[in-house]
């Protein structure tokens, strides 16, 4: 049984049960005298006025669609419920008023039960077993059991198959935003706003650091003397679940807040213009098909031209299907053990981390065997620095790298796995300065003498810690060592470590105590030169976490720029 609710324009109904209580405009509401006592009754005889709202207050709903000035379309549903969410759980899809509130808030439960997702960017089909679809399309699930591939059914086509689930987000959640960057740090938002293209006003929101209930916003702006920069904002959340900057500017909903400053500035430096373009979203398997098989056919794989030599073979681009792009790196005959490289693929292949560049497949019934992975079209950090546009980096983009690859081993600290050979020649880069961890795991299954601590030329002394070379000690503290002396050839733009020094003049030297000093001619502050000192202690136990050398370098400001911006009231 349901009663008769007006608002001005519209006509709603309330559920008797009293789960979820919508109304449009709170000062704007009539009922029928038979209306207002059977709600009454149903809710314990609370009166339903504004002033006296009922335990499980009312939340407004706004139109299916609605479009900003500036020419996006919020997406529809993107509203706060009113209720307290359960402690210690960050929530990011925020529900939307007029669904039921479940055990699981990722879940919705929309469009007459059934759980619709969108479409963030276009995807194109690589199998039989997945599906094309365009930014936008919107597809209902059928199946979500697997982590990486969700089975649905496209709403427009009637097509049914497999899509990336990175590719889609739920219909009702902020995540279909277009101004929504889930993931993204402050030094990220940074340079993703501060691309040429984009003109100032473009924004994003972006979870905050510090506060698992709040949000950011930051905006790209423009001053006489300072040039293009970056401002952020605190959107601080209201105890009934809205969210404000200002005291005086409050909203219901985060779609609600943005589409009001897209109109006024009120107080912000300027008015949000446009979105930030989001980058296409990571894929971490060639295809459907290959989700559990890390094998796959050698003619599958065209190899276009060297990008270079390493110590155990070659670099190629290369294309798989002669359509997606992928490195190709072929191990001479006898480098190491295939069954072991097989063992430790698998498990490279397990550990996903944005910072880390993708172990796609392997091809290892003959030799050489290759190694396909992800396609970085810059090239290592060295090359990079030395010969690239690496050249011509500043300060800060230096910064960006160095906190980029403190995060991909962050992660690979919290998984206990030891990465054995980090340094720039390890590290890859791609478009807008994205940096990669590679080659982790890999140095333990080398079976080559030339790569031995004892004996061995090519072995990497001048970045590998006195216990790793004395006594055959690798852990995540000498993995900070090298962190340390990648840092050196980051600020110094590829120079040599130790210059001057061979290998095994290097290993006397640190013994004694010597540690390379402050670099002469290059910008390298005292406070970072200090932290690689730091990461050189003799005592492994007394270097600092990789959790805190990412902290430290994201947190690193170059310029005079307040952390962020209050809007006066």
């Amino acid at each position: 049984m349901t009663y008769p609710l007006k608002a001005k324009g519209s006509a709603f109904t309330i559920d008797r049960i009293g789960k979820v209580y919508c109304v449009l405009d709170y000062d704007n509401i009539t009922w029928s005298g038979l209306a207002r006592r059977k709600a009454g009754r149903a809710m314990g005889n609370k009166c339903c006025s504004r002033r006296n709202a009922p335990d499980r207050p009312l939340v407004p709903v706004y139109p299916s669609t609605y479009k900003n000035e500036a020419g996006f379309t919020a997406c529809p549903t993107s509203l706060e419920t009113r209720y307290t969410g359960e402690p210690n759980t960050r929530v990011l899809s925020r529900q939307a008023a007029d669904i039921v509130r479940m055990r699981n808030p990722g879940k919705c439960t929309t469009n007459g039960g059934r759980r619709v997702v969108k479409a963030l960017c276009a995807y194109t089909a690589r199998a039989d077993s997945d599906i094309s679809f365009r930014k936008g399309d919107r597809m209902e699930v059928l199946s979500d059991v697997e982590p990486d591939w969700w089975r649905v059914l496209h709403l427009t086509t009637r097509r049914e198959g497999l899509v990336p689930v990175n590719f889609v987000a739920e219909e009702s959640s902020v995540e279909c935003e277009d101004w929504f960057f889930p993931h993204v740090s402050r030094k990220e938002a940074d340079k993703l706003l501060l691309a040429d293209s984009n003109p100032r006003g473009t924004f994003l929101v972006r979870p905050a650091e510090h506060n698992p209930h709040g949000f950011s916003l930051s905006v790209k702006d423009w001053e006489e003397g300072r040039g293009y920069h970056v401002k952020h904002y605190k959107i601080k959340p209201l105890d009934n679940g809205g969210f404000y900057i200002a005291t005086n500017q409050t909203f219901p909903s985060l779609p609600a807040l943005v589409m009001s400053y897209t109109k006024n500035a009120l107080g912000l430096c300027h008015v949000l213009a446009r979105p930030c373009p989001k980058p296409e979203p990571q894929m971490w398997d060639l295809g459907p098909e290959l989700r559990d098989q890390w094998e796959i056919p050698r003619s599958e794989i065209q190899l276009i031209r060297k990008l270079g030599q390493g110590n155990f073979g070659e670099v190629y681009y290369g294309k798989w299907r002669n359509n997606i792009e992928v490195a190709v790196k072929t191990l001479r005959e006898g480098t190491m053990s295939t069954q072991a490289f097989l063992q430790e693929a698998a498990i490279m292949k397990k550990f996903r981390h944005k910072r880390l560049v993708a172990l796609y497949a392997v091809c290892s019934h003959q030799e050489p065997v290759y190694i396909v992975q992800e396609y970085m079209s810059k090239g290592s950090l060295l090359e990079f620095l030395r010969n690239g546009e690496g050249k011509f980096l500043q300060f800060e983009d230096l910064v960006y790298i160095a906190a980029q690859v403190a995060s991909g081993m962050e992660y690979l600290e919290s998984k206990m796995l030891i990465h054995r050979d980090l340094a720039a020649r390890n590290v890859l880069i791609g478009e807008n300065n994205v940096a990669k961890i590679c080659d982790f795991g890999l140095a333990r299954v080398i079976e080559d003498n030339e790569y031995c601590p004892k004996q061995g030329s090519r072995f990497p002394v001048k970045w590998t810690a006195p216990e790793a070379i004395i006594y055959g000690k690798f852990s995540i503290k000498s993995d900070v060592w090298s962190y340390g002396i990648l840092l050196m050839e980051l600020f110094t733009y590829g120079q040599i470590p130790y210059p001057g020094l061979h290998g095994k003049d290097v290993i006397e030297q640190v013994e004694r105590g010597y540690r390379m000093p402050k670099p002469v001619g290059h910008c390298l502050p005292d406070d970072i030169y200090r932290l690689m000192l730091q990461c050189w202690d003799a005592i492994p136990e007394k270097r600092p976490t990789f959790d805190f050398l990412n902290h430290y370098f994201e947190s690193f400001t170059v310029t005079s720029e307040i952390p962020y911006r209050e809007v006066q009231d």
